[in-house]
């Protein structure tokens, strides 16, 4: 086992070879250039996907029929959509892809600022786990595995979304991303967004002024209601890493019946165990 991590701490520190950003790149110059006509950017945002995927899976080879606009979610007033434009599920080389990616139908700088921050992502995402499939792979080999062990052996690489409530004008969905193999990782980002004022919205906006204080004491109350009788608890003390106080930049979501549940991703404030973290700060009504 030391032979095999000091064999990974070796290829961890092995530097890109220029040939494939110059690759990722190209491929991303060219997603931009066909995603200019915006009545068809749905397919045109498909093959910039493709494009890149190319350029990073080395002959995935999608085709229009997997990777099409499978779903809608339609939304009162038609002000915007929230379509499925990239939807496939491949094994590839070892690698098992389930890969079902949003984009926003909708006027405005904000769809597009979205999207593109969306698709980066997913470029990332996908370069980032064959690079870490073909590291292992070569670990595995250098440190006396044989063809005969390798054999069967599948890593997981996970693309999904989930819309949590919407209105006319405001929608809540979150986008996860997840590699799963000898050991697994999974990076969620959420977005609240009102498309009438094309705008993306905060906790303030659903808590007011007072968001923080609000916030603040609903979660230290389901932390302390989460202890066990004998007052163990999977949640780290303040001054060990755990839960302080919400800002700016802390993760949330609005649900169907109007609850804000803020979020913590695994690790950040309990031990693994206890998973992705969310708290629901408010109930529609209260």
């Amino acid at each position: 086992m030391n032979e095999f991590k000091r064999a990974k701490e070796t290829y961890d520190n092995i530097p890109i070879p220029d040939e494939l950003a110059q690759r990722v790149q190209t491929g991303i110059r060219q997603g931009k250039a066909r995603s200019r006509n915006r009545r068809n950017r749905t397919v045109r945002r498909w093959i910039a996907s493709a494009a890149c995927f190319g350029a990073l899976l080395a002959g995935l080879n999608l085709s229009p029929a997997m990777a099409s606009a499978a779903a809608s979610v339609p939304v009162l007033g038609g002000l915007f959509q929230v379509l499925t434009f990239v939807d496939y599920d491949k094994t590839e080389d070892g690698i098992h892809y389930s890969v079902s990616a949003p984009e926003l139908e909708a006027d405005g700088v904000l769809a597009e600022k979205v999207n593109a921050a969306i698709q980066e992502k997913m470029d990332q995402h996908l370069s980032k786990a064959q690079q870490d499939w073909n590291e292992y792979r070569d670990a595995f080999f250098a440190t006396g595995g044989t063809e005969e062990e390798w054999n069967g052996r599948e890593m997981d690489v996970i693309i999904d979304y989930e819309v949590k409530s919407q209105t006319g004008e405001q929608v809540s969905f979150v986008v996860s991303f997840s590699e799963g193999w000898v050991s697994s990782y999974e990076e969620r980002y959420y977005y609240n967004l009102n498309l009438a004022q094309n705008r993306e919205l905060t906790l303030q906006d659903f808590l007011g002024e007072d968001w923080v204080t609000v916030c603040n004491a609903a979660i230290r109350q389901q932390i302390d209601e989460s202890a066990q009788a004998d007052g163990t608890t999977m949640f780290f003390a303040p001054d060990e890493g755990g839960f302080t106080t919400v800002d700016e930049t802390t993760s949330f979501y609005v649900r169907e019946d109007g609850a804000v549940v803020v979020c913590f991703p695994k690790y950040s404030i309990a031990a693994g165990a206890a998973g992705n973290l969310e708290f629901v700060v408010q109930t529609a009504g209260k």
